[in-house]
């Protein structure tokens, strides 16, 4: 569902959102699409278990987690950091994913940088046995085949695609499906610039950009500045967003409307990547640090 958003904007520009955190209520946005075909693979190749990975408040662990449950599909999650272990009640995400059904193993951040290593995914086949095994963020050929059909052709009308990138699956999926006469532009939420890299492995045309300048300070990051303009913007819009990915983008667009780069009468689609369900441990962390919330969700 693509919802207008009602802002006062400069040169007859309009702008609009599609709802993909309406998708569902635990496997929303781009983790719906990303996980839609690697869960039919896994049941084709008759997995008992998936297998993936994540940090503490993974968006991606609490979606496999709900869509084993749903789709009849044991789940373990490799966490990093080992020290969560005796911790998981204290955090919402891993709670939720526990109540669904996923077991975890914890690991130190070191081993955890060997998580593409094929030694340490072979071994995980040798531990667990029957498995499927899905990245971390769940970016691999099949869930950017899910992130195609994020754009319909009703989506024609739009000059502009914007999205948060985080590894890179979702933008490639919607540089796949755009039309000729579409821009699509990236928001990184981590440093750095080696994103577009990432990127042309699973893209040839060439209508596409990466905007480094809105990550806030890198992936996970979040600022007073970006706390009040996300409650501000919903108090405007109605549209909850969540601050590591979706919110920062929206901002750059904003700023970017600002600054005049986007021509008179453009017509611009933002996708909202879901990612609502972290606002509960964002929020607690910010209590104790006697910082301001977000006030919905």
């Amino acid at each position: 569902m693509n919802e207008k958003i009602n802002l006062q904007l400069p040169n007859n520009i309009e702008l609009y959102i599609k709802r993909d955190d309406l998708l569902h209520p635990l496997i929303s946005g781009n983790k719906f699409r990303k996980l839609k075909y690697n869960i039919k693979e896994a049941k084709k190749e008759e997995a008992k278990l998936l297998i993936t990975f994540g940090g503490a408040y993974s968006n991606h662990i609490l979606a496999t987690a709900a869509a084993g449950k749903e789709y009849g599909l044991n789940t373990l999650g490799i966490i990093r950091g080992d020290e969560l272990q005796n911790k998981i009640i204290e955090n919402p995400t891993l709670l939720y994913a526990q109540e669904m059904g996923m077991n975890f193993e914890f690991i130190s951040r070191e081993a955890f940088s060997k998580k593409e290593d094929i030694s340490f995914l072979n071994e995980l086949k040798r531990k667990y046995g029957n498995s499927y095994i899905l990245p971390e963020g769940g970016t691999n050929e099949l869930a950017i085949k899910g992130c195609e059909e994020i754009l319909t052709k009703d989506d024609a009308i739009f000059d502009y695609v914007c999205c948060a990138v985080g590894t890179g699956g979702t933008i490639s999926g919607i540089i796949n499906s755009s039309r000729d006469h579409q821009k699509i532009i990236g928001f990184s939420a981590l440093k750095g610039d080696f994103l577009s890299d990432v990127i042309c492995k699973f893209v040839t045309k060439k209508n596409w950009n990466v905007n480094s300048d809105y990550h806030f300070g890198g992936y996970g990051k979040i600022t007073d500045e970006l706390i009040i303009f996300l409650n501000d913007f919903y108090d405007t819009t109605r549209i909850p967003l969540d601050p590591i990915y979706t919110g920062k983008m929206v901002y750059g667009v904003l700023e970017l409307i600002k600054q005049k780069v986007f021509p008179d009468n453009s017509k611009i689609l933002l996708i909202h990547t879901g990612g609502l369900q972290g606002i509960m441990g964002i929020n607690q962390i910010r209590k104790i640090k006697n910082k301001t919330i977000l006030k919905y969700l």
